[in-house]
């Protein structure tokens, strides 16, 4: 084991090797009680300045009958204008909600060791990774996050391999969640003008789903760094549980301010993805948003990202097309997005260039 990192003067090799070598992640690095944030951490001026929360949100959506007029316009209209909106009344029990929240907080309890196991280096597959930070190799200054990426192949490979403390409650929100991510996309693809969609449009919809536990520990200098930078997701559609605590902030476009998602309990963050705006030509839009790190307390979230599968072309859809509009997204190959995606630090909105005709 590498020597005790220095408080007050960090070693930056014994940073890495620490938080990301030896399995302790930034929970490790905050609970050797730091008075202050290490230089590995701290971000950029214009990376870390989220003003105070500016008036307004994105809407709250009460979607506890799916087939009202009213529901399905307020689901389109957020995604057209703000790419975010949550929705309560929407038919997940409330326990299976606080089953994966605490069994976020069991995983992140565990000891380094036994964590490490499903790190990128000794996971038995690379549909399941422990990891810190975002991307480290490619970030001049990390994230203060800790994450566990679970990617669903089969009910047989999530019994044998995801973590045993976490992989039931983990399951049961993914399969309880599934009526209302059809649900979702069948409002969705109606307001694209597409009545029905049929299996090859629902494997592409949704062909894939990837659950993340994340974890943002207390922080010395909350101020001086991010949770998460600014991004937006790769998904079709992304549904985030958060805590009570709060967080997460999108970009209001048209002002350009970021605006605070406040928690509502028993309520879902819905957000469209880069997959679907490619897909309704940018008639939905996927926004920037970012994670603040937070002086008082530890947060989790728990998403799911909803996605085309890895083999799947996507690119804007021919029924969205019939008007003669001219496309600007060409078509590409889904796991090619993701790993341009996931090859570089966060950067905004930059990753759909990859995907412009």
């Amino acid at each position: 084991m590498a020597p005790l990192i220095s408080i007050n003067s960090p070693n930056p090799l014994n940073i890495r090797d620490f938080v990301v070598n030896q399995g302790q992640g930034v929970k490790g690095l905050a609970e050797l009680g730091l008075k202050s944030l290490p230089t590995q951490y701290i971000q950029p001026p214009e990376e870390r300045n989220i003003a105070e929360a500016h008036h307004g949100s994105i809407p709250v959506i009460d979607v506890s009958s799916w087939d009202d007029p009213e529901v399905a316009k307020a689901v389109c209209d957020a995604a057209r204008k703000w790419g975010f909106f949550q929705i309560v009344n929407h038919g997940v029990p409330i326990h299976v909600l606080e089953d994966v929240k605490d069994a976020t907080h069991q995983f992140f309890g565990l000891p380094a060791e036994e964590k490490l196991k499903y790190s990128k280096e000794r996971s038995a597959t690379t549909n399941i990774r422990y990891g810190t930070s975002f991307a480290p190799e490619a970030e001049k200054a990390l994230e203060w996050k800790d994450y566990l990426s679970l990617f669903f192949v089969s009910s047989d490979e999530a019994a044998s391999l995801w973590p045993p403390i976490c992989r039931n409650q983990a399951l049961t929100y993914i399969e309880s969640s599934e009526i209302v991510v059809k649900k979702l996309l069948e409002i969705l693809m109606n307001g694209l003008n597409i009545p029905e969609i049929d299996e090859s449009k629902e494997s592409m919809l949704m062909g894939s789903k990837r659950i993340n536990f994340n974890y943002y520990p207390k922080c010395p200098n909350p101020e001086r760094t991010v949770g998460i930078g600014p991004h937006s997701d790769v998904s079709t559609l992304t549904v985030l549980l958060q805590d009570d605590i709060g967080g997460l902030y999108v970009r209001n476009t048209d002002t350009m301010n970021w605006i605070h998602v406040p928690p509502i309990s028993g309520s879902l963050v819905i957000n469209v993805g880069d997959a679907l705006q490619i897909m309704s030509n940018g008639k939905y839009k996927s926004i920037e948003h970012r994670v603040s790190a937070n002086g008082s307390a530890n947060r989790i979230s728990v998403p799911i990202f909803v996605n085309p599968r890895p083999s799947d072309i996507i690119g804007p859809l021919p029924e969205v097309l019939k008007s003669g509009e001219k496309p600007p997204y060409k078509h590409v190959l889904y796991s090619d997005y993701v790993r341009h995606f996931f090859k570089k630090a966060h950067d905004g909105k930059a990753t759909i260039e990859f995907a412009k005709a």
